[in-house]
């Protein structure tokens, strides 16, 4: 299912191609691609879900303190899937204001979402992007996030 995520972003969101509405031959076409039908059905499936998240009300999972952020408490099963490198990521993005709250829960439910196994920081890179691509007004934090999905380290590494 994330391989069909990359492909469409890559392909038709990413490369700001027209998207076809006709769902019939976008799935066509992901056949022709080489995905199975029940994998692009889970994919589309977690698009509608990302769209829906914008016109809900996410109730965040984080204890505040005076008005601020003091620390977000994940369940068992997203510490599961998150390891502490992509928990240590989440918080740096907004610690730097490329996420704030709403879009971290909508990344994290994004993420539970996803059939895999196996999950790592570069794909929840990708799930972050696809986030902020997907909702309104976040267009400089898209770019601060595709600039950091995309940066090459300069000289010489230590």
């Amino acid at each position: 299912m994330f391989d069909i995520l990359m492909y469409l972003f890559e392909n038709f969101i990413h490369s700001e191609t027209e998207i076809r509405v006709d769902q019939d031959e976008l799935t066509d076409e992901l056949v022709r691609a080489g995905f199975h039908h029940d994998e692009i059905y889970k994919a589309l499936s977690w698009l509608e879900k990302l769209a829906a998240l914008q016109e809900t009300d996410i109730n965040p999972y984080f204890v505040k303190s005076g008005g601020a952020l003091v620390n977000r408490i994940y369940t068992q099963e997203e510490e599961m899937r998150l390891d502490v490198q992509c928990r240590g990521f989440l918080m740096f993005l907004e610690q730097i204001n490329v996420l704030d709250s709403v879009t971290r829960e909508m990344v994290v439910d994004r993420v539970m979402e996803i059939d895999s196994k196996e999950f790592c920081l570069e794909d929840l890179k990708w799930v972050v992007l696809m986030v902020l691509f997907n909702v309104p007004g976040k267009e400089n934090a898209y770019a601060q996030m595709e600039d950091l999905l995309f940066e090459e380290p300069e000289g010489p590494l230590h």
